[in-house]
């Protein structure tokens, strides 16, 4: 019994770490919970996680998704707050608000920022933390032409993680049928 009480409590202290690690990578508190807000009615106007997976990136014959998290990706202008997604087939990003830039033509255009990593071409994915600070917990993934993408700000860092090891391996060491 006190084993139970214990592991749930480092469950929740884990949770409650998670939560404030991923509203701290925000800009502003009212501006995360606003996105959150928005992104939260935006999956269910489209219809759940497995939809805007499906919208964003098409789904490949045999390809299941694994697990949906929500995250940030760092990028040379700072932190982008999205969704994770680790399929059978690959590991995919996709921002929650969409993001201005100037076209080759001059006008100014609203896209997602998006990643789309095929797990045959990740070379290995590592787990990283702050000495400082543990409880701030960094994904990196490694493709292989030495590509590095770092995603961080997790709800739930490890279970994010072992999926991602998971399907990682699947594809690395397929089980012969």
């Amino acid at each position: 019994m006190n084993y139970r009480m214990n592991n749930n409590r480092k469950k929740a202290d884990n949770f409650v770490d998670g939560v404030r690690e991923h509203v701290r990578l925000g800009l502003k508190f009212s501006e995360t919970v606003k996105g959150k807000l928005s992104l939260g009615a935006r999956i269910l106007q489209i219809g759940g996680v497995k939809r805007v997976f499906r919208q964003n990136f098409g789904v490949r014959e045999g390809e299941k998704l694994l697990k949906v998290s929500q995250c940030y990706l760092s990028t040379t202008a700072g932190p982008i707050a999205g969704l994770l997604f680790i399929s059978t087939q690959r590991v995919a990003f996709c921002s929650e608000r969409s993001i201005k830039f100037s076209s080759p033509n001059g006008e100014l255009v609203r896209i997602h920022y998006k990643v789309s990593i095929p797990l045959r071409k990740i070379k290995r994915a590592n787990q990283s933390e702050n000495v400082k600070k543990p409880s701030q917990k960094y994904m990196e993934i490694v493709t292989v032409d030495n590509f590095d993408f770092w995603f961080m700000g997790f709800l739930n860092y490890q279970k994010a993680f072992n999926y991602l090891r998971q399907a990682i391996s699947q594809v690395q060491n397929p089980v012969q049928k």
